[in-house]
Formats: C-alpha cells, sequence, structure tokens
C-alpha cells in the first residue's frame, strides 16, 4: 500500500500519477495512462500502440480513483475479457486519458498480461 500525501503540481498542464507500490510520474494532461507508461519507462507493453485491439495495457486503478474515470465503453469491456487476472477496477490503459481531475490517479500493473496478439 502506498503511504503518504499527494500535492497538487502547480502547473495546469500536468498532473502526477502514481504507479504502485511507489513510483510517481508527471502526467501531461491529454496523454494517456499507457502513454505515460511507456514515456517513464513502465513495464507495460501495449501491443496495439492505443487502438483497442488487446488488452496488454490492462491497469488496475485503486478503488479511490475509480469512479472518477469515465466510463468504459462496449468495446473496452470486450477487450477486458480477454485480461489477465481481471478486477473490478481493471481498465486498459490506453483509455484511460489523464485529467485535471485525475492528479494523484493511482494504478498498479496486473501481475501477468495475456497478448492475444503474437502468434
Amino acid at each position: 500500500m502506498l503511504v503518504g500525501s499527494l500535492t497538487t503540481r502547480p502547473s495546469s498542464s500536468s498532473v502526477m500519477m502514481i504507479w504502485q507500490p511507489s513510483r510517481e510520474v508527471d502526467a501531461p494532461l491529454g496523454l494517456s495512462v499507457l502513454e505515460i507508461a511507456h514515456r517513464n519507462d513502465v513495464d507495460i507493453e501495449g501491443a496495439c500502440e492505443g487502438s483497442l485491439a488487446c488488452s496488454t495495457c490492462h491497469v488496475i486503478v485503486d478503488p479511490e480513483w475509480y469512479e472518477l474515470l469515465q466510463d468504459a465503453s462496449e468495446d473496452e469491456e470486450d477487450m477486458l475479457d480477454l485480461a489477465f487476472g481481471l478486477t473490478a477496477t481493471s481498465r486498459l490503459g490506453c483509455q484511460i486519458i489523464i485529467t485535471e481531475e485525475l492528479d494523484g490517479l493511482t494504478v498498479r500493473l496486473p501481475a501477468a498480461t495475456r497478448n492475444m496478439m503474437q502468434r
């Protein structure tokens, strides 16, 4: 569990995002969680490069943040059905777009991923 307090960043162009267990990264507004992960060398695949055609950017959102997210589309829910280790707060990182409201968003990676695009 992450311990500590979060502070709002003074810049209006980015917010803070936390990868559990305790890695804070700068999260520019308008980027997806997947894009932010790749910019910060977080070990998340994103095999379809954010085109909503796989589930390899599956993240687990901290429950206190889950209700602040936009609802998942039917296409995202279909892809999540293929995800390994699905939870009640699972989402695809390519579909979570950072807004000011998500300052301090906390997510973690599942124990494994399943890449159905590999042959």
